[in-house]
C-alpha cells in the first residue's frame, strides 16, 4: 500500500492569520482536504500561534474524520495538555525552539531518552500513537526505539535539498534509516519539503514507509493547480515508482 498523505494545513492558517477574520476557514479547508482524499490532517501549533491557534485545534479534533496528526514540542505545557485533552490519532514530537520560523533538526533521541521516554508513556497511556521527529541516522533511530515510541518521522529537508543534484546520495541516509527503523520495529513517517518533483523517487527506495506530512509545497502547488487537484497529485506521486 502506498504511504499514507496527511496534509498540514499551517500554512493555510498563516494567510488567515494576515489579514485577520476567518478567511480563508481553516477548518472548512481541513474538511476539503480530507474529501479530495487526504489520509489525514496535520497542524502544528506554537507557543506564539502565529499560524494554527489552539483553539483551531480544538474545533478540528471536533470535526475530522481521517487521522488527525498533532506536531510540537512536548516541552512546551500548554501543548502537552492540548494534545492530552484533543486525544489526536498521533502526537509527533518536535524539538523546535519558541521563535523558529520552522522545524530544522531532529531529536538526540540519545541524550533525550529520559525525558522521551517519560513523555511518550503519558500520550500512549492517554491511546495516542507517538512519533519522534529524527535525522536520518541509525543512532538516532535506535536511540528512538529505547524510548517506547511507536514511530519516528524522518527529517527530509536534507533529502530535498540535494535531490537536484544527486538524488542517489541524497537517499542515502534515509534507506539506511529506514531499515533500521524496521530491525528495531518501528513504524515509519517522513517529513519537510517533500515536493512533487521529489517524493515519488522517495516513497518508492523507502522501505517500510507509512505516511508523509507535507503542508508548504502542497499548499503553494494548490495555488497553481487547485486544492482537489494537487492533493490527487501528491497521492498519485506516493502510488508510483520511479
Amino acid at each position: 500500500m502506498p504511504a499514507k498523505l496527511s496534509v498540514n494545513i499551517n500554512k493555510i492558517a498563516t494567510l488567515r492569520n494576515s489579514r485577520g477574520g476567518n478567511v480563508p476557514n481553516v477548518l472548512q479547508v481541513a474538511l476539503d482536504c480530507e474529501r479530495f482524499g487526504a489520509d489525514g490532517i496535520t497542524v502544528h501549533p506554537r507557543p506564539d500561534e502565529r499560524h494554527i491557534r489552539y483553539t483551531d485545534v480544538y474545533t478540528l479534533s471536533q470535526h475530522l474524520t481521517t487521522e488527525f496528526n498533532i506536531e510540537g514540542n512536548p516541552k512546551e505545557a500548554k501543548f502537552v495538555e492540548l494534545v492530552l485533552a484533543v486525544k489526536p490519532a498521533q502526537v509527533t514530537l518536535v524539538p523546535d525552539a519558541g521563535n523558529q520560523l520552522t522545524s530544522d533538526h531532529g531529536w538526540d533521541t540519545l541524550a533525550e531518552r529520559a525525558y522521551l521516554t517519560d513523555m511518550i508513556a503519558r500520550f500512549k497511556a492517554a491511546g495516542i500513537r507517538t512519533s519522534i521527529f529524527i535525522d536520518p541516522n541509525e543512532a538516532m533511530v535506535e536511540g528512538a526505539a529505547l524510548t517506547g515510541t511507536d514511530r519516528i518521522e524522518l527529517y527530509t529537508e536534507a533529502y530535498a535539498q540535494q535531490y537536484p543534484n544527486d538524488r542517489v546520495n541524497a537517499l542515502a541516509h534515509f534507506i539506511k534509516a529506514a531499515e533500521k527503523a524496521q530491525e528495531v520495529g518501528l513504524g515509519l513517517n517522513a517529513g519537510h519539503d517533500l515536493s512533487l518533483h521529489n517524493l515519488t523517487y522517495f516513497a518508492s527506495r523507502i522501505s517500510g514507509l507509512l505516511e508523509v506530512s507535507i503542508g508548504h509545497a502542497l499548499i503553494a502547488d494548490a495555488l497553481y493547480l487547485g486544492l482537489e487537484n494537487t492533493i490527487q497529485l501528491y497521492k498519485r506521486a506516493l502510488a508510483l515508482h520511479e
